[in-house]
């Protein structure tokens, strides 16, 4: 899939403000400062289109940013971030899962996990929610540029391993690099592949 175009188009503080129709959207979510704003704008072809920040939790709306004038790309609040007040939290929560459960236009979650990092208790409780919720969901493994491929491929075992041990079937999974690009392709033909259906 080319993208010929990729503009912002809303930032949405509800799941009740988010835009009216049909066009599909393809949500990107993950724990604060796991590279989602990078890995969209690498996705998208767009340096700055996300705003990226080095300050974890920046972002606090649902972002919306219309691709190739058919489909949604939504950067979801990150989740996790312990610094927030517990209101914040969780005002943050009942967004992210308001979204995530009743936007029927939303087709797929990509549940972004950073590879460095052993497989998280939250990132396992909220996966596990999806799935008890029949929320179609991809696993994304980022910043695969800060290791070695064989880190790499050891880290994705173990994860698979953890996911096993209470998944009968594993989600798709994906490796990117918001630095040198890799995985872009492998996702945007996903992303075509569940647009054709």
């Amino acid at each position: 899939m080319e993208i010929t175009s990729a503009k912002f188009f809303i930032s949405s503080p509800s799941v009740e403000k988010c835009p009216e129709g049909e066009r599909r959207e393809y949500a990107f979510i993950g724990r604060s400062n796991v590279g989602k704003s990078s890995l969209i704008n690498r996705l998208l072809g767009r340096k700055g289109l996300a705003m990226t920040s080095s300050t974890p939790g920046k972002t606090m709306l649902l972002n919306y940013f219309l691709v190739n004038d058919e489909w949604f790309v939504v950067d979801l609040p990150g989740y996790g971030y312990a610094r927030r007040s517990k209101e914040d939290r969780a005002r943050l929560e009942r967004m992210i899962k308001g979204y995530v459960a009743r936007r029927e236009q939303m087709t797929n979650l990509f549940v972004l996990v950073d590879i460095r990092h052993a497989p998280q208790r939250i990132d396992l409780d909220f996966m596990a929610w999806l799935g008890e919720n029949g929320i179609p969901f991809a696993i994304v493994f980022t910043k695969l540029d800060k290791l070695t491929s064989t880190a790499v491929k050891r880290a994705r075992e173990h994860y698979c391993q953890v996911l096993r041990e209470s998944w009968e079937e594993l989600p798709p999974m994906f490796s990117t690099s918001s630095e040198d690009g890799r995985g872009r392709l492998e996702l945007l033909a996903y992303i075509e592949q569940l647009n054709a259906l």
